[in-house]
């Protein structure tokens, strides 16, 4: 079976496999290089995570200062609503961006923090999508997001952050669910949106920590809406899922019953409370788009493959496997590592072919 990277990612997709288990990498993690060329030639596919729709706040004016601080750049966005100013503040990190002041600072904040989310608008930016994935060619899977889930926008998108959020959710409890109100009414917006797109296949949310959350508010504040987008989704025949890269025995259960088609950079264990092997049982049916444990990159090229070769055979079946890198790896390492990882997949391969034979 000869399938294109692209071809062999979308096959595993949908619960099968393209004669060896995709390797994946996001386009922010790879810099152009022979590595990259090698890992490519290999079948190496990069995963682009592009935007189908635009936000637009047209009562809400914006503008932006930028400013410098020995070779530090800074930028302060201020956000003039009807209901009180509001301001973030950012730190440019080259491959990155730190967050240093959210929107909200006081609890006089709230009121304008509800205007700023209800004037969101949202439109579609199909064209730019498309013609991102059709230049790019077989190389690559596009893929498209809805953003974070209502609550988990309030702890790690860009209104107040976990620690605030846990000292608020004590506090001013009802404040809170306000904000989380207008958001799901504003994913409500985004799921057609999503699901009329050139996108095959999108993300809600993630980064969802169990010990903050809790079984009890994951069950109700976020399972609802993987039921409600997935229900759109399916109906237009595209796949949803979500990235959960932290502990997730705690959520298992929960997890189980949600209609989402695959679960992206679940880490398993040495790294979560997870193995391959207890993911597989308690999520039959899923695919697992897992994130290679970055603990492992730290390791000599011949344990990074065996390392492979153990997860690999915790799996049981390679239908519905993909094996990504979701997060920063060590500069020093990361071309012997993925070498290392692509050598334990194709070394698999060989050694099992039955595994890998057509169904």
């Amino acid at each position: 079976m000869n399938l294109t990277p692209r071809a062999r990612v979308e096959t595993a997709l949908h619960g099968g496999h393209g004669g060896t288990v995709p390797f994946t990498m996001y386009e922010c993690m790879i810099p152009q290089c022979a590595a990259e060329r090698t890992l490519r030639n290999r079948g190496l596919c990069i995963v682009n995570r592009l935007p189908v729709f635009k936000t637009h706040r047209p009562n809400v004016p914006t503008r932006q200062q930028v400013y410098w601080e020995g070779e530090r750049k800074f930028t302060r966005t201020h956000y003039a609503t009807p209901a009180g100013p509001l301001s973030t503040l950012s730190e440019d990190g080259g491959f990155t961006s730190w967050r240093h002041e959210l929107l909200y600072k006081r609890p006089e904040d709230y009121a304008a923090i509800r205007f700023l989310l209800q004037d969101e608008v949202y439109v579609p930016a199909y064209a730019e999508f498309a013609q991102a994935q059709a230049a790019f060619g077989e190389d690559a899977i596009f893929r498209a997001n809805f953003g974070l889930e209502p609550m988990q926008e309030l702890i790690s998108g860009g209104v107040m952050g976990m620690q605030t959020y846990c000292e608020e959710w004590m506090e001013r409890r009802d404040e809170v669910l306000s904000l989380y109100r207008i958001l799901v009414e504003n994913r409500r917006k985004i799921y057609p949106l999503v699901a009329a797109s050139p996108a095959q296949h999108a993300n809600y949310g993630g980064n969802v920590t169990p010990e903050i959350i809790g079984r009890e508010n994951f069950e109700t504040y976020f399972v609802p809406h993987y039921h409600e987008a997935a229900e759109v989704m399916h109906r237009h025949g595209k796949l949803i899922g979500c990235h959960f890269d932290a502990n997730t025995r705690l959520l298992a259960t929960a997890i189980a019953g949600t209609p989402l088609d695959y679960l992206e950079a679940f880490t398993p264990a040495p790294d979560t409370d997870l193995t391959l092997a207890e993911a597989r049982a308690a999520w039959p049916g899923k695919v697992l788009w897992i994130n290679f444990p970055s603990s492992g990159h730290l390791r000599s090229d011949a344990a990074v493959e065996a390392m492979t070769l153990d997860l690999l055979d915790q799996a049981g079946t390679v239908d519905g496997l993909l094996i990504g890198i979701t997060e920063d790896m060590p500069p020093a390492r990361w071309q012997h590592s993925c070498q290392a990882i692509m050598d334990g997949i194709d070394r698999h391969a060989r050694e099992h072919p039955a595994v890998y034979a057509p169904s």
